[in-house]
This record gives C-alpha cells, sequence and structure tokens, in this order.
C-alpha cells in the first residue's frame, strides 16, 4: 500500500478519484504542480471551474459513459492554471469501485499538440501554395511520368490534371530542348542537388511556352520534385528592353551620321567650290586670251585637292578603313626626327620636352600614320595653352595585366605607351566623351575640322592599340596612345629621302593598269606613257586578264582595289600571282576595305596608294617598285 502511495504522489501524470457531480474526492500533488492551484482550493471547486469552456460539453459526454458502466481512454480536455492558461491533456477514466465515483489520469501533451498545431499549419500553408500558386509543381520520376501536379499548371499551359498525368512529361516538350532538358536531369542524378534549366512546354491550345525549371532529387533516386514558372513575360519584357537599346544605338548611330555627313558636306563643298571657281576663271582667262593668272587658278586647286585627299584619310582612318602599310618602328627615333618640325608647328611660344624610355620596346606600325598621331596631338596640345606652356612627349613600355588592359578595352599583354601631355585648360568629362567623334570640335569656326583626334583614335585602333585621355579641368590633358609591342625585327632608325625628281624608267618596262574609273585611267596611263613605260589598259579584272595572258612579258600590274564585274583587285591579284609570283602589285584606291587588305595590313609583294595621288609620286613609286625587281 505504501508502495502505491509513492507512485501516487512522484507521478508527473495527474491522478485522481472524482465524483459524477463534479467534484474530485482525491487528487496526487502533481495537480497542484502542473496547475498552480492549491490542494484546497481544487479539493473545494468543482472540476468544471478548472476546465477550458470549449471542453466542457467533452467533459459531459465522457462522464455520461461512465455513468452507463463505460470505460473511456484518449481523450483531450484542456485544463486552466491559475492564471488562465490552458494545459493540453489526455485522459483515461473508468468507473469506480464507490457508486458515483470514477477514476481518471492525465498526461500532459501540451508540446505535442503544440507540434501537431505547427504541423497542421505548415501542411496547411503547403496546400495553399500547392493550390493557389501561379508556379507549376510536380512530383516526377526518371521514367518519363509524373504522379501528381498542382493547379498551376491547368492555369499555365490549359491541360486538365488528368491528361498530365497519363502522359509523359516528354511529350509535352519541344524536340529541340529534349536533349537539354535530359542532359540536366541525369546531372540532377549524378550530383544530388537542385539543378536549374529552361525548355519550352507545349500549351493546350497549340502555342509554346518558355518555362525556367528547378528540379531537386528525392532520397529514392527515382523521383523529384520540379518547380516551374512561365518566364512568358520576363522573355517579352527582356525582348522590349533589348529592342529600345538597339533603337537607342540607331538613334545615335543615325546622330553619328548626322554629324559626320554635316561635317563631310561642309568641308567638301568649301573645297568643290574652290576647285570649281578657279576652273571657271580658268576657263575665263583662256577664252580671254590671258594666261598670265592660270598658274596661280591651277596651284590653288592642286591646293584644295590635297585638302580634300587629307580631310578622306582622316575619314577613312576614323572609321579604321584605310590601308596601312605597317613596319617595325621605335617610337623614340620617331619622335626625335619629328622635334623640329613640331617646333615649328607649335611656335616659340611653347617648351616642347621629350622622355623617351631607355630599351624603349619596338612596335609596328604605319609609321606615317603614327607621325601623323604624333603630330595631330602636339597641335592639340597648343591649342590648349593659347598663351604659352609646355608640352611633353613621353614614351614608356606597358605591362597590361587583366585589370589595366580591361580599364583601356585591350587584350592583357606588352604595349608600347606614347604619351602628350600639356599644362593647359584641361577637358570637362563630357567633352572628353565626345573627343573622339568625328567633326566634334571645341576650337573656333574655321580652326579645326573635329577629325584629329577620331583619325588617332581609328588608327590606333586598327593597329591593335587604342588612345586614352586623362584630364581636370585647370589641370591640364595627357593623351596616351597604346601600341601592341612587336616581338619580331628591329625597328629601323632612320628614313631614307626621297628624291624629288620624277625617275625614268631603265629599257621600256610594260605595266597593266586596271581602273575602271576611264578619266583616272587616262591620267595615269598617259603620264607613265610619256616617262617611257608601255601601258597596257583595261577597265575590270576579266579585261585585265584577257589582255595578260596575249601578252609575253608584264613588269608591274597596278589595278584599283573596287572593280566591277564580280571580281576586285585583290582576287585579281591572286590570280595573276599564281602565274607570276615575284610580279610587283600597285593597288591605287580611295577605298579600301578591311577584308580586301587582310584587315588593314598588305600581303608580302603588295603595296598601296590611295587616291588622289600626286602624278610624280606615282611615277617614283612605280620607279622604286621595278628597281626593286631582282634580275633573273
Amino acid at each position: 500500500m505504501q508502495e502505491r502511495d509513492l507512485v501516487f504522489d512522484m507521478s508527473p501524470d495527474l491522478v485522481a478519484v472524482a465524483t459524477f457531480d463534479g467534484m474530485l474526492k482525491s487528487i496526487n500533488p502533481a495537480w497542484s504542480r502542473r496547475l498552480g492551484r492549491s490542494n484546497e482550493f481544487l479539493a473545494m471547486h468543482p472540476f468544471s471551474d478548472i476546465i477550458h469552456p470549449d471542453d466542457l460539453a467533452e467533459t459531459g459526454a465522457v462522464i455520461a459513459e461512465l455513468i452507463a458502466g463505460r470505460p473511456v481512454h484518449q481523450f483531450h480536455v484542456r485544463l486552466l492554471t491559475a492564471d488562465g492558461t490552458p494545459i493540453s491533456f489526455a485522459w483515461s477514466a473508468v468507473p469506480g469501485v464507490e457508486p458515483g465515483t470514477f477514476y481518471t489520469a492525465g498526461r500532459d501533451i501540451t508540446e505535442e499538440v503544440e507540434r501537431e498545431a505547427e504541423l497542421a499549419a505548415r501542411t496547411a500553408e503547403r496546400d495553399r501554395l500547392w493550390t493557389l500558386s501561379e508556379d507549376m509543381f510536380a512530383r516526377a520520376d526518371l521514367s518519363g511520368m509524373m504522379s501528381a501536379v498542382n493547379p498551376g499548371w491547368t492555369r499555365v499551359l490549359g491541360w486538365s490534371e488528368q491528361e498530365l498525368l497519363t502522359r509523359s512529361y516528354a511529350t509535352f516538350m519541344h524536340d529541340e530542348d529534349m536533349e537539354p532538358t535530359l542532359g540536366a536531369l541525369a546531372r540532377m542524378g549524378e550530383t544530388g542537388q537542385p539543378t536549374r534549366f529552361e525548355n519550352r512546354i507545349a500549351t493546350a491550345d497549340g502555342e509554346w511556352k518558355w518555362i525556367g525549371w528547378t528540379v531537386v532529387p528525392e532520397l529514392d533516386g527515382q523521383h523529384f520534385i520540379a518547380v516551374g514558372r512561365d518566364l512568358t513575360d520576363a522573355k517579352a519584357s527582356v525582348a522590349e528592353l533589348m529592342a529600345a537599346q538597339e533603337a537607342l544605338r540607331q538613334a545615335q548611330k543615325m546622330e553619328a551620321v548626322g554629324q559626320l555627313t554635316g561635317g563631310i558636306a561642309h568641308d567638301f563643298n568649301n573645297i568643290i567650290a574652290g576647285v570649281s571657281g578657279s576652273l571657271e576663271l580658268m576657263r575665263t582667262r583662256l577664252a580671254q586670251g590671258s594666261i598670265s593668272e592660270v598658274e596661280r587658278y591651277l596651284t590653288a586647286s592642286s591646293a584644295a585637292v590635297r585638302r580634300a585627299a587629307s580631310l578622306t584619310q582622316r575619314l577613312l582612318a576614323f572609321s579604321r578603313r584605310q590601308t596601312l602599310d605597317p613596319k617595325p618602328a621605335n617610337v623614340n627615333a620617331l619622335t626625335e626626327g619629328m622635334l623640329d618640325l613640331i617646333h615649328r608647328s607649335v611656335g616659340p611660344e611653347i617648351e616642347v620636352e621629350t622622355v623617351g624610355k631607355a630599351g624603349l620596346w619596338p612596335t609596328f606600325v604605319d609609321i606615317g600614320q603614327l607621325e601623323s598621331s604624333l603630330l595631330n596631338l602636339c597641335i592639340n596640345a597648343r591649342d590648349a595653352m593659347p598663351n604659352g606652356g609646355k608640352i611633353t612627349i613621353e614614351t614608356a613600355n606597358r605591362w597590361m595585366d587583366d585589370r589595366s588592359a580591361k580599364e583601356r578595352g585591350l587584350a592583357p599583354g606588352q604595349y608600347v605607351s606614347m604619351c602628350v601631355s600639356d599644362t593647359g585648360s584641361g577637358m570637362p568629362k563630357d567633352v572628353i566623351e565626345r573627343a573622339f567623334d568625328p567633326f566634334f570640335t571645341t576650337k573656333p569656326i574655321g580652326q579645326g575640322t573635329g577629325l584629329g583626334l577620331s583619325m588617332v583614335h581609328g588608327f590606333a585602333g586598327q593597329s591593335g592599340g587604342t588612345v586614352r585621355i586623362y584630364s581636370e579641368v585647370g589641370e591640364g590633358t595627357m593623351v596616351c596612345v597604346y601600341l601592341p609591342r612587336h616581338l619580331g625585327d628591329d625597328a629601323q632608325e632612320t628614313v631614307e629621302e626621297l628624291s624629288t625628281e620624277t625617275p625614268r624608267p631603265n629599257g621600256q618596262p610594260t605595266v597593266m593598269l586596271v581602273d575602271d574609273e576611264p578619266l583616272v585611267r587616262m591620267v595615269a596611263a598617259e603620264h607613265l606613257e610619256e616617262l617611257g613605260y608601255t601601258v597596257l589598259e583595261a577597265g575590270d579584272a576579266h579585261e585585265a586578264l584577257r589582255v595578260m595572258d596575249g601578252t609575253d612579258t608584264i613588269n608591274l600590274l597596278i589595278t584599283d582595289v573596287g572593280l566591277p564585274l564580280g571580281m576586285n583587285g585583290r582576287q585579281l591579284a591572286e590570280i595573276v600571282k599564281q602565274k607570276q609570283p615575284e610580279l610587283p602589285i600597285l593597288f591605287i584606291t580611295g577605298y579600301a576595305e578591311n577584308a580586301v587588305f587582310n584587315h588593314g595590313h598588305l600581303d608580302r609583294g603588295m603595296h598601296m596608294m590611295s587616291k588622289p595621288f600626286q602624278m610624280d609620286a606615282f611615277a617614283r613609286k612605280v620607279s622604286d617598285l621595278l628597281a626593286a625587281i631582282k634580275p633573273s
């Protein structure tokens, strides 16, 4: 009896003898410990006072069963603590030995109830998400079937649940997306990790929708959970953004074209007006029988033509369409050789200092274009210092790592830099951003074409380098040209002077002249014939091949690049080279596509002159090419 009493006292469960009229006749200490109520209170008050009001009906039903002599197990009734907090208990009750009594015991299940409530809430939330989500949820297996789908599938694609669960999911996919999708599922299976991919899924009305998927494997290795999101709106937004960006680029391009054509029209109209006026005056003077001023008009016309040629070359340099004649170059030697010209160009008010890097690497560039670029930069620096100042020309070897190369838009590697800095007024940010635009200039009207920096930029880019401007308002400007290091032959530090006399040929060499412009062909042919050359003419490549097939010896081929009837000058040269590999080729062109000249560079044995050219320079070039032929 004592052992039973000890268990009664120590039990954490609530144990009691109660009466059907609602009183607790005998209770163990667990009641007061768990409820925070005294034994006196519990003995003097009916137990209905401590039962949660919502559970009174359940309590009454249980007592009815007990009165009928039937035990009741595992019913849940909540009791209230002294501060009113409900505690959940699982009870068992059986009729007592004494009439009108019953025995009962209750186990605290508060934590279990809370866990079940939390689980139920999560389940309800998951069920709401499953039902209401616009995303597509599915449970599927690697054999190709789905075992559960949410209503999102029907909302997005229009298929019924039955159709989705009775057909292989592969039958809904676009054929072109089958292999990538199966590959993604295979990766998921191999890695055991979530995998993302996109594919096109058919809709019930025959359309296709892009769906972005996340698939997660289940532990059995056979099933997976898939979550799909309709990408239709997102892709449409991306397409709209891309279209807007393209429209902006096109608008900017058209603005640049408008600025370019306006500048060209302005400069060329001035030149044409000068030439046209000079020609009209010459006609008038000749009609009058007066030739005393004709020479002056001829000189003015020739100068205007040279300005037009210079303008064309600058435009080609800006657009990276000029044909370059690159050679190994020592930039230090080139700078020293230009100093006299630079001093004369910038004037005595400007101090010029050179800081040449000892052991400067060679670079591979068109020397004439690099000289023009240096002179342009020095003249720009001069114009930024109207009251005098200092120009510094500095060269250096540059190692470009990934970061520094990316900042300049270059590939990592070794470069030679040529920087021209001044102590002038500097440039604001908005001017720097437009400095390379064609015909953009901050100089007064008539003092600049706006093509200088754009020409330097185009030349550097075509040579594999770039140009960068570093400037602050009031702090001066530094413009740096970066050119790739040349790892071939050493640069030549001396330049041979050209003869000023028009050379005549030894003997009577034969020249094949090909140009589709009759006037150009006539002038060039007559000039060469006057010097003693035999000239064969053709207006296109096909005619030239026929003429050459009927001729024993051709010493030089001179051809325009842009020829009609489907064969250009470069293609003609390649055919001729197959028969006469050592035959020198001279291209004469006003515009050269990079593709024709191997990205702007000429192959061995090929040379180029840009139209328009001086006839004396043309004759010297022809003489030099013929003189370079080794006697057989």
